[in-house]
């Protein structure tokens, strides 16, 4: 993975089945043109907080995906799921991508997600190994 020439990066808890699974949902969904994912356990996550200033632990990727640019940007979340649809540049996913974070919107996109995050393990899919320790 060569994120600085120019691909970005979806980073993502390969561990937790419901994560993998809902990425591989939205690969097949939305395609996977100019970006790539990898689990946080396959990345360097020492260079990647290098690169990005720190922005980019491993205790961040344990809790929430983070994208990020070939310019070192890290997006965590709600948004990081919003700029994976940005990305597309199909209708309806970029018009959804760019809703998601609209002012008003983003806060409850992130309480939205703050809360599926939190209960992965409970959803469809997700094992005991999907479950969040305390921070």
């Amino acid at each position: 993975m060569d994120i600085t020439a120019g691909t970005p990066v979806l980073i993502f808890d390969g561990d937790c089945a419901f994560c993998t699974s809902s990425l591989q949902f939205g690969e097949r969904l939305l395609g996977t043109d100019g970006w790539a994912s990898i689990p946080f356990q396959f990345a360097d996550m020492d260079a990647l907080a290098a690169f990005t200033g720190g922005a980019a632990t491993r205790e961040r990727a344990e809790r929430e995906i983070l994208w990020i640019t070939p310019t070192g940007q890290v997006h965590g979340g709600a948004d990081a799921a919003a700029k994976v649809l940005l990305r597309t540049r199909r209708v309806p996913w970029v018009l959804l991508g760019a809703t998601a974070l609209l002012p008003g919107v983003r806060v409850a996109t992130a309480a939205l997600y703050r809360l599926v995050a939190a209960n992965r393990h409970r959803l469809p899919g997700g094992t005991p190994a999907c479950a969040l320790g305390p921070r």
